[in-house]
């Protein structure tokens, strides 16, 4: 017998044609993305002709292009699948914005030599590029602010997709239990079982078997069928699949690989077999050279900008506490060798010498130590480590090659030593002014939440993964998300 959810309709009632209605506000709210991206662009055009003309009337055909552009960006942006809303994680949508721009730009080239106009005049003063990066700062902006929107959204409720877990072994359990926050858009309403499986179940109901599957999904209002890969033979997959085209759900199929990001991964058929191919990460020859370059040219120009900012804040620590501006402790970097790391002192003079008194009082986990009202803070440190500013002349480490824009947290030498085997996979490369451990909470992470973000980010690499990481620091630094 089929126990039904008691929020869902009567058994019997069947979905009504086409696609659900939570698909159905997934598309309604990539229409507006779409015009929002469009007008994006179309700011991006109005705004380098005002930087390079200013006000002053200029012959060309802006009138054409302000038809023209945003037509052909989310045009090439859909072909990039950036509409699929419900598909994407933020760092694989970050990769396909960044690509699909590029191509969009090539098209407005192309578009230039067909109209009979000269390609050197765009490229003239690398004004094309400087539209480019306006248009991408401008549309991941506007994407950022549907995602709020999308997240509160989804906490309510409204954009979840009502999910059925095919499965109750270990790995279906693990499903249940990674999709129970709403933020992540679904909502586990029950599962099949497709063994004998009398594994703890999560609290969700068992309803039905896999031959009733048409009618739990039907009496349940089902949107989504997510199965535990797993739990279920490659003939009754075979099946599922058959009897879910007939229906208007979403389908998700785990595939037990929770450390790689899906831009390394394709889709290989290898005779009757379909694999998952991983693509390799090694930051060696090229790669290592370009990140290298890369960090070497922002930081140096990060250094001249921030001057003016440095010169302020060395005032300040010295007009209001005694003791260096600068302070440097011994971290240690890629390959285990050790450095000096440079911060703006936010402590009193003589913290070192306080801090077994303060053992007792620690927050964190692990080796790491920190108290939220450390009583060692000066006032104007405090404000220095909300923002992050006390960080600032790690540029200079990063000039130096002892660290990386973004890379793994630099580890004191004490921490280092009480590392499992498995911590010192961090090692491996050079330690980040930021990473993903400072974008994905700071001070609210446990010390081997620390160290897993590290390692993932080792495994994964990429340029635009780096982009993604310093893109994702900003909103956590101007918001303070976990700073303490």
């Amino acid at each position: 017998m089929i126990e039904t959810d008691r929020r869902a309709p009567a058994a019997g009632t069947a979905l009504p044609a086409g696609r659900s209605s939570t698909a159905r506000r997934y598309i309604r709210l990539a229409s507006w993305i779409a015009l929002s991206d469009a007008a994006a662009v179309e700011a991006a055009l109005l705004l380098t002709r005002v930087i390079r003309f200013g006000f002053r009337p200029v012959r060309s055909d802006l009138g054409t292009l302000l038809v023209l552009a945003p037509v052909v960006w989310v045009g090439v942006f859909a072909a990039f699948q950036l509409y699929a809303l419900s598909r994407l994680s933020p760092a694989e949508e970050f990769r396909r914005l960044f690509e699909a721009s590029g191509v969009a730009v090539a098209f407005k080239l192309l578009i230039t030599l067909i109209r009979g106009g000269r390609v050197l005049d765009s490229l003239a003063g690398g004004w094309l590029a400087v539209t480019w990066a306006i248009a991408l700062v401008l549309v991941l902006f506007g994407r950022q602010v549907w995602h709020k929107r999308m997240g509160r959204l989804r906490a309510r409720g409204d954009l979840s997709y009502r999910t059925l877990i095919v499965g109750s072994n270990e790995e279906a359990m693990r499903i249940a239990h990674t999709l129970r926050p709403r933020v992540l858009g679904f909502q586990p309403v029950g599962m099949v079982p497709t063994g004998s499986s009398s594994v703890e179940r999560n609290g969700l109901p068992l309803l039905g078997s896999l031959a009733e599957l048409s009618e739990v999904i039907q009496a349940n209002s089902i949107e989504c069928v997510f199965v535990a890969s797993s739990a279920i033979d490659p003939e009754d997959m075979k099946r599922l699949t058959k009897l879910l085209r007939r229906h208007p759900v979403e389908v998700r199929i785990s595939a037990n690989m929770t450390e790689i990001l899906s831009s390394r991964l394709t889709v290989q058929p290898v005779g009757d077999l379909l694999a998952l191919s991983i693509r390799p990460v090694r930051l060696t020859g090229a790669q290592a050279i370009v990140k290298r370059s890369f960090d070497l040219a922002v930081g140096s120009l990060a250094v001249v900008l921030c001057a003016p900012i440095w010169v302020a804040i060395a005032l300040l620590i010295k007009a209001t506490s005694r003791g260096p501006v600068l302070y440097k402790q011994v971290r240690v970097g890629r390959d285990a060798r050790t450095f000096t790391m440079y911060k703006f002192r936010t402590m009193i003079r003589g913290a070192e010498l306080l801090l077994p008194q303060l053992k007792d009082r620690n927050e964190a986990s692990g080796a790491l130590f920190k108290i939220k009202d450390d009583p060692r803070v000066t006032r104007v440190g405090r404000w220095l480590r909300r923002f992050s500013l006390d960080e600032l002349p790690q540029l200079l480490n990063v000039v130096k090659g002892d660290m990386s824009l973004v890379g793994p947290r630099p580890a004191p030498p004490s921490e280092v030593a009480e590392d499992r085997d498995w911590h010192r996979d961090r090692l491996e490369v050079r330690p980040g002014l930021t990473g993903l451990w400072q974008a994905g909470g700071r001070s609210e992470l446990s010390f081997d939440e620390y160290v897993r973000l590290d390692v993932f980010y080792i495994e994964n690499w990429s340029i635009i993964y780096h982009l993604f990481i310093l893109g994702k620091t900003v909103p956590a630094v101007l918001f303070r998300k976990g700073a303490f």
